[in-house]
């Protein structure tokens, strides 16, 4: 296929000449803004906060946790007031600030628009005597804003000995399952010896519970705390049968298998991060150190051998060769912009109206009033060097943390005011503004053509991010004829601070009618020193475009497809949405890469590769050698291809900038065309949420009724995947995964399912894919490619050299769904230099049909030795 022409840079029989830019206005860096709090929902109070949460889904409504045993409701959150939802105050203990004890904590199910279901932790006296108590309560049947105070089921009731140190925080995760954080008793030095113990009570540690009890869930092990029946224990908690802890025997019967974490003092709020599911906790200190930690499955956080990473108040007792994970960030005790004396923690912040803080935990000191923001990315134990805390502003007493629902926004529990407190931008900013008018980026000379300035030059890709249908243009820029973009043949590339990529977006209001078009956005993505910003442009006339607000914005359009008219809603994505697709994971400018650009186009009268013409005009640090075997992705309706090719190029445009490892998305799959199937984890992939199915898979090969990678790309609203700015469903490429797991999937095996199929003893030397078990001269993993019998000598794959006029005919059977790549050497000895023939024949394809690939070589006097290397999508 040929692509669109170039507009520019280009003549008759040119080649692409480079020219620098000197019109382009956008900063390099984006302005930078201070932070304060301010009322979040107008003068609306609640007695002692300490914590807030909204019903899964739902956008209009906030509930807040009162210490004294009160859940309140905004019901409005644009006109608030508050509405009791729950009083329990009569069976709460404590309940004030200088008491720890009280209503602590409360998280909606999953399924609660279904179920009205809903779970709290608080703090109570039995006959007397103080217990802390896990309660499932519902919601009325006849008024969402009021719960049924006389529904109460209790899941767990442990005695306390001490009023502190309760813990008390719940949140379900993605995985469906409810998360309780437990303080270690109180006292001081962790006097009543719980925060070591797995096989005593339920103290110090996080834990992980199944209140569905789904198929699959075993039941606890007796305890006079627990309520039988009223929960189970996911299969994969970490200490299910453990015969040992800390060098010491355990009873596996007694062991308290709800335990997903252990060794916590008095864990303070936490949450889950929806980016990337990682739970994070802060860590009340004793005297020397206030902890932030990522809470990992099994993991010891060291109290009390531990306090942070100094010794804790037991350290003697501790086990030779004891480890604990450390925490992400400390701090000491004490006053000033770094210190405090009690932490409270925070939420990782996603919203949309502060992207200079996307991806920053965001925490608190509730004594010191400190409000701090940590940036990392290592993962718990690895050695990863604890990140810089940043002071963003202070407030005294924040008691917890929570969002905005329909934003984003980070909110704060202030006990000291009785209100919840939002955290914004003060107002004022350092550095470069952005230009207000696409006319004033310096981008076009002339926006009516949408021509651009000289050194910004259009380019096209193999297979377009979808955006709802929409038509689009791009053009980029590297502005100095000096800089120039780091190549690399399968991975991201690098590039050049100050280079600018730029997005046109269009749409017909009547499909397939190109005189409807309507211009709807421009789009700006400049690469930084660390990382990149994006920020657009809305087009209010034919010539007019105006930059969007940093929250984006959505409008609404009337499109005819056929005889239907709908209303479609089109999203201007905000600066943060920018960076949540824009990842340094997926390479940060997505889609202009090797696979992406490594495609014909019309340059002048003539075709030329388009990643040739780019290093033609010296654009690469180091140029390819060859063009015809780099990789290239295949649109959805390229019959050419194979089914699989195209699945998986769908897939790695529009998932592989989260899925893939080192990525910010939940799921252990791999959405890059680069790595091979079988290494994906697509095939059986378990999932982080099953959706109550235990049959449900990532792709589930002939049922794509139980394959969620369909379910998520075809569904609408939240779970949706590609789950931003997206409202229309591809139904090209919807139909195109639908074939490949109904049709094509059924006969696809792994290698260890086609080792059972051919070798009776599947583990032995004989079946490893590097023996050749048949003698042939093709291992089994070649013939396992290759679909031919690794146990008959009689049926190999394999290629044919004859002599012709011109050289010699070389020629192979080309197979369906499998790539090749034929080399050369002119020396056997020198494994190094094998190098991949360049010609037309040898282009990277995966193919629909099977066939013969057939060429002339010439001949060039001496010994030229040739091979195929086979490999599978």
């Amino acid at each position: 296929m040929v692509a669109a022409c170039w507009l520019t840079g280009m003549g008759i029989g040119m080649a692409l000449e480079r020219e620098a830019n000197t019109t382009l206005t956008v900063p390099v860096d984006p302005p930078v803004f201070g932070y304060t709090v301010e009322p979040a929902f107008g003068t609306v109070r609640f007695t002692d906060p300490v914590g807030m949460a909204t019903p899964p889904g739902e956008t209009g409504r906030v509930f807040v946790v009162e210490q004294r045993g009160r859940i309140g409701v905004i019901t409005n959150l644009a006109e608030p007031t508050r509405t009791v939802f729950l009083d329990i105050a009569a069976r709460v203990a404590g309940g004030v600030p200088a008491d720890e004890r009280g209503l602590l904590g409360l998280a909606f199910h999953p399924g609660y628009a279904d179920n009205g279901a809903f779970f709290v932790y608080y703090s109570t006296l039995t006959n007397g005597v103080l217990h802390h108590r896990l309660s499932r309560f519902q919601v009325s049947e006849d008024d969402p804003n009021r719960a049924r105070a006389d529904s109460e089921m209790i899941l767990l009731s442990q005695h306390h000995r001490a009023n502190n140190h309760n813990g008390g925080d719940l949140h379900f995760g993605p995985d469906g399952y409810l998360y309780v954080a437990l303080g270690d008793e109180g006292g001081a030095n962790d006097n009543w010896n719980n925060a070591q113990w797995i096989d005593r009570n339920f103290h110090a540690g996080i834990l992980r519970i199944d209140v569905d009890r789904r198929p699959g869930s075993v039941e606890p092990n007796p305890h006079p705390a627990v309520f039988p029946g009223a929960y189970a224990v996911p299969a994969d908690n970490p200490f299910h049968g453990v015969t040992e802890f800390n060098g010491r025997a355990v009873d596996p019967g007694a062991v308290r298998t709800e335990f997903w974490a252990v060794g916590l003092r008095n864990p303070w709020r936490m949450a889950f991060d929806p980016a990337t599911g990682r739970l994070w906790t802060g860590d009340v200190g004793q005297g020397a150190r206030e902890e932030i930690n990522v809470i990992t499955r099994g993991g010891n956080y060291g109290w009390a051998f531990r306090e942070g990473t100094l010794n804790g108040p037991k350290a003697s007792q501790a086990p030779a060769g004891f480890t604990s994970i450390p925490p992400v960030v400390q701090y000491s005790h004490g006053g000033g912009a770094l210190q405090g004396r009690s932490v409270t923690g925070g939420v990782v912040y996603r919203g949309n109206r502060m992207s200079q803080l996307t991806g920053a935990y965001v925490f608190a000191d509730y004594v010191s009033g400190n409000v701090w923001a940590i940036r990392w990315d290592g993962e718990p134990g690895d050695g990863s060097p604890m990140p810089p805390m940043e002071r963003l502003t202070g407030r005294t007493q924040i008691a917890g943390f929570g969002v905005d629902p329909r934003n984003g926004d980070v909110l704060m529990a202030v006990q000291a005011t009785d209100m919840l407190m939002r955290l914004t931008y003060s107002g004022t900013s350092t550095g470069d503004p952005l230009p207000p008018t696409l006319a004033d980026t310096g981008a076009f000379s002339d926006l009516a053509t949408m021509t651009p300035h000289a050194g910004i030059v259009p380019y096209d890709l193999n297979v377009p991010f979808w955006s709802d249908g929409a038509l689009k243009e791009r053009w980029f820029s590297v502005p100095g004829l000096e800089q120039r973009i780091g190549f690399h043949p399968s991975g991201p590339w690098s590039f050049p601070a100050g280079t600018v990529w730029i997005k046109h977006f269009e749409l017909e209001l009547v499909r397939g009618d190109p005189a409807s078009r309507r211009r709807l956005e421009t789009r700006f993505l400049v690469r930084r020193d660390q990382g990149v910003h994006g920020f657009t442009y809305r087009w209010t006339g034919a010539t007019e475009a105006v930059l969007v607000g940093e929250e984006g914005m959505d409008e609404t359009f009337m499109v005819r497809d056929g005889d239907v008219e709908r209303t479609q809603t089109w999203r201007y994505p905000s600066r943060s949405e920018c960076l949540q697709c824009h990842t340094p994971a997926g390479g940060l400018a997505l889609g202009f890469s090797t696979a992406q650009l490594n495609r014909p186009v019309v340059a002048g009268e003539g075709v030329t590769n388009q990643i040739a013409l780019l290093a033609g005009a010296g654009y690469f640090e180091a140029p390819p050698d060859g063009y015809a075997t780099l990789p290239a992705l295949a649109p959805a309706d390229d019959e050419t291809s194979s089914v699989e090719w195209r699945v998986r190029s769908w897939l790695d445009v529009n998932c592989a900038q989260c899925h893939q490892p080192g990525g910010p998305a939940l799921g252990a799959w791999d959405a890059r065309s680069r790595t091979p199937l079988s290494a994906t984890g697509l095939i059986d992939g378990l999932l982080s949420d099953d959706e109550g199915d235990a049959d449900n898979r990532l792709v589930v090969r002939g049922h794509v009724d139980r394959s969620m990678l369909h379910a998520r790309v075809v569904r609408l609203g939240p779970g949706r995947m590609p789950p931003l700015a997206s409202e229309v469903v591809d139904e090209v490429s919807a139909a195109l995964l639908r074939r490949w797991i109904e049709e094509e999937l059924p006969d696809w095996k792994s290698y260890a399912e086609w080792q059972g199929v051919h070798f009776e003893d599947p583990e032995a030397p004989v079946a490893a894919p590097e023996f050749d078990a048949d003698g042939d001269g093709a291992t089994n993993w070649l013939e396992y490619l290759t679909g031919t019998d690794p146990l008959d000598p009689a049926e190999v794959w394999a290629m044919s050299i004859a002599p012709s006029e011109a050289g010699v005919r070389l020629s192979y059977p080309r197979l369906r769904n499998r790539g090749f790549v034929v080399e050369w050497t002119e020396d056997l000895a020198s494994p190094e230099s094998w190098r991949a023939v360049e010609s037309e024949a040898n282009r990277f394809r995966i193919p629909a049909e099977s066939g013969t690939a057939e060429w002339i070589e010439m001949a060039e006097g001496s010994a030229r030795y040739f091979r195929v290397r086979v490999f599978e999508p």
